[in-house]
């Protein structure tokens, strides 16, 4: 399909050709019939992309920052490389549209195949053929209403929140700053609810378009006197300011015309240098809109589904999408007038040339058409589902004379660590990457070399050409896709954690065990195999490290200090269902390090945490481990710091020695009075290349597995414990 993506390093807008998104559950694929530009963020992101490496800096200098401090925690060759693979990961443009449903994911009752619908949402409801959108992010449309309108709901979504932001009742006085797109569906929307409108603008030829739609409208010098003669000398009741501009005049000119004790609601990105004197003496309420109502930028509502009680929560982002499309049904509010270009997709970078001026010429509203989809396509992409597939040949009994590989996930960790990682190792054939949105597959397909790009994992599964899987998608698919996986007859890395619950590791193991059984019984060497991503331990400054604490006869003490940095409770690492949580989703890795040093998986756990102070979920912990030598390994985990220190530290003492590991970027050892320092100064490195040479080696030759089954299966379920431990507040045997 087509799709529109941002090229952030050069600055291109392009139509790419990328794989049908596959709808997750809670999702619904929608044939695009229409998409509306917006002339606010895509024409922001489209400048930044233009501009070059130095105004990206000049124009972004928290990025820069973050791109410093990560140099010195981890070496310049390091934050250079993750501050390109940014560049090059493709924006989906896009975030209003209308279509048609062609499929369901799992979970999508109260919809049907065949619908019509509005879309909203950054990158879902994206300029594409098809998109995948979840469904708080749609609203029915009326057989009555036509596609071209219904493309405008998100934008009248954000102007109806706007308004309801108000307070604006029947009869009252409403100003509106800013007669682009949104001021002019606010003006509409205002109007449609019983207010009287006065528009304000720069352009006499929007202010005359504002008239002509039935609007008191009158440009910028004429604001002031025209606001007194629109109130009586009372001022407005409300001021929503829906301009585009750095500049505070839009709020220096509200707080003027707005009545005492009146509303003022940024609804666009300003300027918000508020003058004090007279926000002060009229005691003005000022507010900031965000987006389209309640549930945006909530996780759970817009990714998961969830929500809010209309009891509570009348009018979310969904019911004021709803709300929007049932005032153009009603012909209460028109929009036609406000279409300045169409463009078919095939031109869309045309389009972009006219928001981001670089064609001189008036424009309103852009919108993108879609042609009819052929049905064969249409049947296909109702045909693809997330789920396993019996593979067409029997599985391949090791050893194997080359490794050919798919890969299931192509987000940022797999562009800026895996892929480049593998692509070093040139005895692996990469044939086929799969990513539910597919355009990110398809970028990393042309990046890396892939055969093919998908959106659909079940092909990679049932790929005879494909031996051998790599699993690096979020962590609650982990499981479900090793298991399908290994089924298919397919040796598998998984990226850490293995699994995120204490049912899904059993499932697991008991596939391994039914794998080692059709190996006759041979442990180290199953038809398949299993690695997880458990990179540290191969290290090289970590293997150094081993090799100083190699022939020890008395336990050590390690202490591995973790200053992992604050997370957002909406990140879906902290989601339990998704990401498994901190310890669960992260901690894992540390754990597995102690227990590589020690040699053994520990046999007891106790936990401890500060309070989460409503800031933090279980992220601020100390676990102490027992290990059955009688060594003694301490993690604190801390989301409480600064990510411009170190992130991570680890002191071993044994037998007169003493190690110092520091952010896998110097090791400082000490014995019979002799110190060594190691340093790895240009980058870091955390041995993903390594756990790569490794596991190709192992599927080549046969076995045994890079880390023993026993190892993995055990520091999961140390996890899980160290987990248990915190909340009931008791140690854990294992």
């Amino acid at each position: 399909m087509k799709q529109v993506l941002q090229n952030l390093r050069n600055g291109e807008t392009q139509v790419a050709e990328v794989p049908i998104p596959v709808p997750q559950p809670g999702e619904a694929l929608v044939r695009t019939a229409v998409s509306l530009l917006s002339a606010g963020t895509e024409r922001m992101v489209v400048e930044f992309a233009g501009k070059s490496l130095l105004g990206k800096a000049r124009s972004r200098p928290d990025l820069v920052r973050q791109a410093v401090d990560k140099a010195r925690r981890e070496g310049v060759i390091t934050a250079l490389e993750a501050s390109l693979n940014r560049l090059d990961q493709p924006m989906p443009l896009g975030y209003s549209s209308a279509g048609v449903i062609v499929a369901l994911g799992e979970g999508m009752t109260g919809w049907r195949v065949g619908q019509r619908v509005a879309c909203a949402g950054g990158g879902y409801a994206v300029h594409a053929e098809y998109a995948a959108v979840p469904k708080n992010l749609l609203a029915e449309l009326p057989d009555s209403l036509d596609f071209e309108s219904a493309a405008f709901a998100t934008l009248g979504a954000i102007a109806l929140h706007g308004f309801r932001l108000s307070g604006a009742q029947l009869g009252e006085r409403v100003a509106v700053i800013g007669l682009g797109l949104l001021g002019l569906l606010a003006a509409g929307i205002a109007a449609a609810a019983g207010c009287r409108v006065l528009g304000i603008d720069l352009d006499p030829r929007r202010v005359a378009l504002a008239a002509a739609m039935g609007a008191e409208a009158v440009t910028r010098p004429e604001a002031e006197a025209a606001s007194r003669a629109f109130s009586a000398g009372r001022g407005c009741d409300a001021v929503l300011i829906c301009a585009d501009t750095p500049s505070s005049d839009p709020v220096e000119l509200a707080g003027q015309i707005a009545r005492d004790r009146a509303r003022v609601v940024a609804v666009g990105a300003i300027g918000l240098q508020l003058p004090r004197k007279t926000y002060y003496e009229k005691e003005l309420s000022f507010i900031n809109s965000r987006s389209y109502g309640p549930g945006r930028y909530d996780p759970t509502y817009e990714e998961g589904g969830q929500d809010y009680p209309i009891g509570y929560v009348r009018w979310t982002e969904g019911r004021n999408l709803q709300a929007f499309i049932e005032l153009l049904a009603g012909h209460r509010l028109e929009v036609q007038p406000l279409i300045s270009h169409r463009f078919p997709i095939e031109q869309a970078s045309q389009a972009y040339e006219i928001i981001a001026g670089r064609r001189q010429e008036p424009f309103l509203a852009v919108l993108l058409t879609y042609p009819e989809a052929p049905v064969s396509l249409i049947e296909k992409s109702k045909g693809q589902r997330s789920t396993s597939a019996t593979p067409t040949e029997p599985p391949q009994n090791l050893p194997v004379e080359h490794l050919a590989l798919g890969v299931l996930g192509a987000g940022n960790f797999a562009a800026a660590v895996m892929l480049p990682a593998i692509r070093k190792l040139r005895t692996i054939e990469l044939i086929g990457i799969a990513s539910a949105s597919g355009a990110s597959a398809q970028n990393a397909a042309r990046r890396f070399g892939f055969s093919y790009a998908t959106a659909d994992e079940s092909r990679l599964l049932a790929d005879p050409q494909i031996n051998t899987i790599a699993i690096l998608t979020r962590h609650h698919l982990h499981a479900r896709q090793t298991l399908a996986a290994l089924a298919a007859g397919k040796h598998v890395f998984c990226e850490k954690p293995l699994a995120i619950t204490p049912a899904e590791l059993d499932q697991v193991e008991a596939a391994l065990l039914a794998d080692r059984d059709k190996g006759n019984g041979e442990a180290i060497s199953p038809p398949t195999l299993l690695m997880v991503g458990f990179n540290r331990r191969f290290a090289p400054l970590a293997l150094r490290l081993a090799d100083f604490l190699s022939g020890r006869v008395e336990p050590l003490y390690a202490h591995y200090r973790i200053n992992a940095g604050y997370l957002p409770l909406n990140h879906w690492t902290q989601d339990p269902a998704q990401g498994g949580g901190r310890i669960t989703g992260e901690g894992c890795h540390f754990i597995d390090f102690l227990t590589f040093l020690v040699g053994a998986p520990p046999e007891a756990v106790r936990t401890r945490a500060l309070p989460d102070l409503g800031r933090y979920r279980e992220d601020n912990f100390e676990i102490t481990f027992e290990f059955p030598d009688g060594s003694l390994g301490l993690i604190s985990y801390l989301a409480n710091g600064n990510r411009s220190f170190s992130k991570e530290r680890m002191e071993v003492f044994c037998a007169g020695r003493v190690a110092v590991l520091e952010d896998f970027r110097w090791l400082e050892t000490v014995h019979d009075g002799r110190r060594q320092v190691h340093r790895s100064r240009l980058r870091q490195d955390k041995g993903h290349l390594a756990e790569w040479q490794a596991f190709v080696s192992a599927v080549k030759a046969g076995g045994p597995p890079p880390i023993p089954y026993a190892q993995i299966i055990a520091v999961t379920r140390a996890t899980f414990a160290a987990l248990k431990s915190l909340r009931n507040g008791q140690d854990v045997l294992l």
